[in-house]
């Protein structure tokens, strides 16, 4: 099935979320269709127009946001004075809520890619009243498993751009969380510590995870470069402050990691797909077949000869086909 038409907002604003955030939103399609909102992924990347076009606008009213720190949601990640952290994945749920209430929906589709994956995932178990059906792609679930194989994992595939990636980071941080290192230079209070790290990051996921041109220019912004490198570091560094039961950031490592796929019981009735690449490294894990086990109600829907990638052939038809299935009858 082909992409709908480009569409433009037909409303959007900055919404007070608290501690000194607020966050950047738009509505497109119907403004009486069903709502379907939009996580992007990262953490960090921002929204892009693309994802409008997944959805039929004469039958859903779409809602992207900027999560806290992207995008045009201020303070941005790229500014070194910005409070990382009250940029955590329970910030981020109580963001969802907020949004939800203030555009005046009680129940929507929450639509996920890569990390947006993981966040519609541990939202739609804290908050299943609130989801009518989710379709996520890029599939993730944020465990430190992922993290490894993503940081290191992927260096015997990947062995020169490994080295350089090794090479950006002290010797004596080569061998623990290599997330977590990035991070602390992302921190620094010295500006070109601070650049050396954001285009090391980025040069590494650019050899590691083949993206469409309009991806991968993104990352020659120092701005963008510098606040999605921080922030995805700040995320994968962390566990990516799963746990505690309620998605925030409570619990040890032990009870935080793993815990969306352990409670994937917690999303039996609300109905769901996963479109994902063949070639996904994310499969190397078997993390989206083990969920979509775990899941009653999942499908499963493999696109050959795709990586992690939205927009590649195959992928798009898979997408649309699946939003379409869950348009309301006209």
């Amino acid at each position: 099935m082909p992409l709908y038409p480009e569409t433009e907002p037909y409303a959007h604003g900055m919404l007070a979320v608290g501690d000194g955030n607020h966050v950047h939103w738009e509505t497109c399609g119907n403004p009486e269709g069903k709502p379907a909102l939009v996580l992007h992924g990262g953490p960090g990347s921002g929204r892009t127009p693309y994802a409008r076009r997944l959805f039929d606008p004469a039958a859903y009213r779409i809602v992207l946001l900027d999560q806290r720190g992207s995008g045009r949601s201020t303070p941005h990640a790229s500014r070194h004075d910005t409070d990382m952290s009250v940029n955590t994945t329970s910030h981020l749920l109580a963001d969802l809520e907020l949004l939800r209430r203030h555009l005046g929906i009680q129940r929507w589709l929450v639509w996920g890619v890569s990390w947006g994956s993981v966040l519609a995932l541990r939202y739609a178990q804290t908050h299943p009243g609130a989801v009518t059906e989710l379709v996520l792609t890029g599939v993730a679930t944020g465990s430190d498993a992922e993290v490894e194989l993503l940081t290191r994992g992927l260096g015997r595939l990947f062995p020169a751009a490994f080295d350089a990636f090794l090479a950006g980071l002290p010797a004596e941080d080569r061998d623990g969380n290599l997330a977590a290192a990035y991070n602390r230079l992302l921190e620094s209070a010295d500006p070109e510590v601070r650049e050396r790290a954001a285009r090391a990051w980025t040069d590494w996921e650019t050899a590691t995870i083949p993206a469409p041109p309009r991806s991968v220019g993104r990352f020659e912004d120092p701005v963008f470069r510098q606040g999605f490198a921080r922030t995805v570091t700040h995320y994968w560094g962390n566990g990516h402050f799963l746990g505690d039961g309620g998605g925030g950031n409570g619990g040890n490592a032990a009870e935080r990691d793993g815990v969306v796929l352990r409670d994937a019981h917690r999303l039996k009735g609300i109905p769901g797909t996963l479109v994902q690449g063949s070639l996904d490294f994310g499969n190397l894990l078997g993390i989206v077949w083990r969920l979509h086990h775990a899941w009653p109600g999942s499908e499963l829907v493999i696109v050959d000869d795709v990586g992690h990638t939205v927009g590649a052939p195959g992928m798009a038809d898979a997408l649309v086909a699946a939003t379409d299935a869950y348009a309301p009858r006209r």
